[in-house]
């Protein structure tokens, strides 16, 4: 595959891959801001299955063709903004697969309450919630960099 293809590829994954967390995360977040049991069943069954038809296949797509634009370009891997975007992509990977957890169990909880009419969540679920919501902060912080990084190739 070509440079610019490659590119095309790689940009289009990245809007993927940013887009679809960031609206997922906004989603499911304010749908917890209102308490309605059944809308954040809702919503959390549809974050859990856009992350993994969109952002899950974005994640995977987003090393590959880096590394293949890299090695096109010609670019060193020692080049400081790539070892930088490596090490906040690394970073913000872990703090995503234990999202992925969380939101399997936050959608579970939710459907259950559902399901049963309850008016509420369980206290388990606002506990998942906070630390979904403070590892999403570094995530999102990191791929903002590395967005940066990609555009700007600083050093």
């Amino acid at each position: 595959m070509d440079y610019l293809t490659t590119k095309w590829l790689h940009i289009l994954s990245a809007t993927f891959m940013f887009g679809t967390g960031f609206g997922t995360a906004f989603y499911l977040f304010f749908a917890g801001r209102s308490k309605n049991v059944q809308a954040i069943a809702v919503v959390a069954k549809w974050v859990v299955k856009a992350d993994t038809w969109f952002t899950t296949p974005s994640v995977i797509i987003q090393p590959l063709s880096g590394f293949w634009m890299i090695h096109l370009a010609g670019y060193p891997l020692t080049s400081g903004w790539i070892i930088w975007s490596l090490g906040l992509y690394a970073m913000a990977g872990i703090c995503w697969l234990p999202v992925l957890w969380l939101q399997l169990k936050m959608r579970d909880m939710a459907i259950a309450a559902a399901h049963q009419q309850a008016i509420t969540l369980p206290d388990r679920y606002w506990q998942f919630e906070r630390y979904w919501t403070l590892l999403g902060i570094p995530a999102f912080g990191g791929l903002v960099v590395v967005y940066w990084l990609m555009v700007n190739k600083p050093f």
